[in-house]
């Protein structure tokens, strides 16, 4: 990308930063194909990637767990933790991905020049059915609104992702995940999600019959959650409209 297209590239500009989590619980495999459809999508010539990629900047860690998933484990590492428990106080030696990845986003928040954004952790959920989020509560009742603009304009582009199964929670047991930690630490302009997928399923709009999720289904999940970053920054003026009407993604 040249500096004259890439906005987010020129010398002195300020980065907008995605960061984008994967596989922390191993046997949740669903949620690598959701990731690679974001990274194919963003990688790819569409007219949509190429804005996306002049004025954001997308980090992305596909596999938080790598030793898990070799070992087949379903939910720890090698050491035997669940290591979506351990955000706040990461051991080097104990959670060598988490604390490399933790140092990386204090990093980013400590640098002037970076705005973190968004940061999202994908999942997969064994009973709930379709693609939905988890988001954190807040006091302040217009960042708590602002909060639920991402995943309305998500159930907009997938037909299988569900607001109304989207839920905002600062529950105890949850305190450990990077969702909940870095919704702590990050600012009020940065935006905190686990995006969870069923592994088995989704229920379209109509007759209530579900419909078996495969793999191209959560890569199309995955590309419509790369493609929703461009109807938010439209909304906040970042992002001018070339585009309009844009065509779904498939």
């Amino acid at each position: 990308l040249s500096p004259s297209v890439a906005v987010n590239l020129r010398p002195g500009a300020e980065q907008k930063v995605v960061f984008i989590t994967a596989r922390v619980h191993p046997g949740e495999t669903p949620s690598s194909f959701v990731c690679q459809g974001i990274i194919d999508f963003l990688v790819s010539q569409h007219p949509i990637a190429k804005v996306l990629r002049d004025h954001l900047v997308f980090k992305i860690a596909p596999m938080l767990n790598p030793d898990g998933v070799y070992l087949g484990n379903y939910r720890c590492s090698l050491m035997g933790f669940d290591l979506n428990r351990h955000w706040a106080n990461p051991s080097p030696w104990a959670h060598p991905t988490l604390h490399g990845v933790k140092q990386l986003i204090i990093e980013m928040y400590n640098n002037p020049k970076i705005n973190l954004e968004f940061y999202i952790d994908i999942h997969a959920h064994s009973t709930m059915m379709n693609g939905f989020m988890y988001g954190n509560i807040f006091e302040d009742e217009e960042r708590f609104q602002r909060q639920a603009v991402f995943p309305k304009l998500l159930c907009q582009n997938a037909e299988d992702f569900s607001y109304s199964s989207t839920s905002f929670n600062r529950d105890a047991v949850k305190a450990g995940t990077g969702r909940r930690f870095l919704g702590g630490l990050l600012n009020d302009t940065s935006y905190c999600y686990t995006l969870e997928v069923s592994f088995y399923s989704y229920i379209l709009d109509g007759p209530a019959t579900a419909v078996p999720y495969t793999e191209e289904a959560y890569m199309k999940l995955g590309r419509n959650v790369a493609r929703t970053f461009l109807d938010y920054y439209r909304l906040n003026s970042l992002v001018e409209r070339p585009l309009a009407p844009t065509p779904k993604t498939r």
